[in-house]
């Protein structure tokens, strides 16, 4: 029997997702650098880690303690966070900051990035920073139908159910030659979110030929 191991990206990717909607779900960047909590950051990524590690790739507790670079009972005390706990630290931030100012705890890290995977999985990706971050990729990388279609769906909630919401929003705007509006009525919904987006249009480019 072979066995099919998950794609490191594909990790990568995930963890990403779910470090930047734990930022979003803190009111951001801005929010953190105006409490100057960026020293949140590591907790954050590690428990984020932590939380995909073990929803989707079933890795045990010392494996993924192994992998992060932490105890085995810190690894078991992020799993076993509640979010329901951690939403309730967030809704009095300037408490949470008093508190935890220097290292954000074990148990809100591991709540905060529970909540953050639950909430992807549910589709209620979209965050602000996630938005900025594909837009900027698209320009760095120099491609201008992905960074145009970005910048025109700027406060579009995701998911997108079918091409009609957006349509309008991508008038005049051209894909490899293609009017955006004709590509986008090839692809399939629900659309999670931009980098889906980007992903679907390039591989309905392909269909037709166009690299």
């Amino acid at each position: 029997m072979i066995e099919v191991k998950p794609v490191e990206q594909d990790l990568e990717a995930l963890v990403s997702r779910v470090f930047l909607k734990a930022i979003d779900l803190l009111g951001g960047f801005s929010k953190l650098v105006e409490y100057r909590t960026l020293t949140w950051l590591p907790s954050l990524v590690r428990a984020s880690y932590a939380v995909v590690l073990r929803e989707e790739y079933l890795k045990t507790e010392q494996e993924i303690a192994q992998i992060v670079g932490l105890t085995g009972q810190t690894v078991r005390n992020i799993l076993r966070a509640d979010p329901t706990i951690t939403m309730e630290k967030i809704k009095r931030l300037e408490e949470l900051v008093q508190e935890e100012k220097k290292e954000m705890k074990v148990h809100t890290a591991g709540g905060l990035a529970k909540l953050a995977y639950k909430l992807i999985k549910e589709g209620q990706e979209e965050s602000k920073i996630f938005m900025d971050y594909c837009e900027r990729v698209a320009h760095a990388l120099d491609i201008p139908w992905a960074y145009m279609t970005l910048r025109r769906l700027k406060g579009v909630d995701f998911p997108i159910n079918s091409p009609e919401g957006i349509k309008e929003k991508l008038s005049g705007v051209f894909i490899k030659g293609r009017p955006a509006e004709e590509v986008i009525s090839q692809i399939e919904y629900p659309i999670k979110n931009p980098a889906e987006l980007l992903h679907k249009i390039k591989e309905n480019l392909k269909m037709h030929g166009i690299e």
